[in-house]
């Protein structure tokens, strides 16, 4: 082998990995893309699912405390005392919800997100 061959030679080689290299660089960005997408679609779909379930929730418990609060106010013989009761049991639950929300809550929300983008 002469000098000119080992060169030639060593160019091809220095091309080849030059291709690779660039190759998998691309690969490499590709599979953070598709990455990132799988976990923005996976956090969005939690979020939409736990908005439309808030939104049930919500008017279950719309209609079920204006159905308690009717029956409370026929049975007691004064509407506006069942509707004060039932409105008086919301605002318990919500101060219970605010006492308990950066002890309970906050940590449920960010443990169940944290799961959901590293799965």
């Amino acid at each position: 082998m002469d000098e000119s061959d080992t060169k030639a030679e060593i160019k091809t080689t220095a091309e080849n990995l030059t291709d690779h290299l660039s190759d998998y660089v691309e690969t490499y960005l590709k599979l953070g893309v598709v990455n990132a997408t799988q976990k923005a679609t996976s956090v969005a779909t939690v979020t939409l699912t736990a908005t439309l379930l808030s939104i049930f929730c919500f008017f279950i418990l719309f209609f079920a405390g204006l159905g308690v609060a009717v029956g409370l106010g026929e049975r007691w013989g004064n509407m506006k005392v069942g509707y004060f009761t039932v409105a008086l049991f919301y605002v318990l639950c919500a101060l219970l919800f605010i006492a308990l929300r950066r002890k309970l809550i906050f940590p449920w929300v960010r443990d169940q997100i944290i799961k959901k983008v590293y799965e």
